[in-house]
């Protein structure tokens, strides 16, 4: 798994583009700093999930949520573009909000892990998150 989210990861910091303004960008997967989910799930409802992350420069954007899942474990981490501009202002910590609804289509437990960065030895941190699946919604 950290393998292939390493390769993505790769993938998304050395892809450069332009937009329609003719900036060229890269895209940059950030650290998630907190997450606001709920404490269980029923069965069949959906959630929105609060991702909170610093955004590093005025040149950072989000645009997605990196999002992978395998059973009932889901990876997450929020996916900026950055704008190769030289007005680009540092931020010292500008802490951000983006949300997804989050869908409850099993039974068992979820088992979130929000990517963190990494440590001196270059391994994935994740804020890791259980949720019990409690009931069904009623008809």
């Amino acid at each position: 798994m950290k393998k292939l989210f390493a390769l993505g990861l790769i993938l998304f910091l050395f892809t450069a583009c332009s937009n329609d303004d003719g900036y060229d960008f890269y895209y940059e997967i950030l650290p998630v700093e907190s997450v606001e989910i709920p404490e269980e799930f029923i069965y069949g409802e959906t959630y929105p999930i609060t991702v909170s992350y610093l955004r590093p420069t005025t040149c950072h954007y989000f645009r997605e949520f990196y999002y992978k899942k395998v059973f009932n474990e889901r990876t997450v981490a929020p996916v900026t573009y950055v704008l190769e501009k030289d007005d680009c202002e540092d931020f010292d910590a500008e802490l951000v909000e983006s949300s997804f609804n989050f869908v409850v289509t099993g039974s068992g437990p979820y088992v979130f892990k929000f990517w963190q960065g990494e440590d001196e030895q270059g391994e994935d941190q994740y804020l890791i998150i259980e949720v019990p699946v409690v009931g069904e919604t009623e008809s």
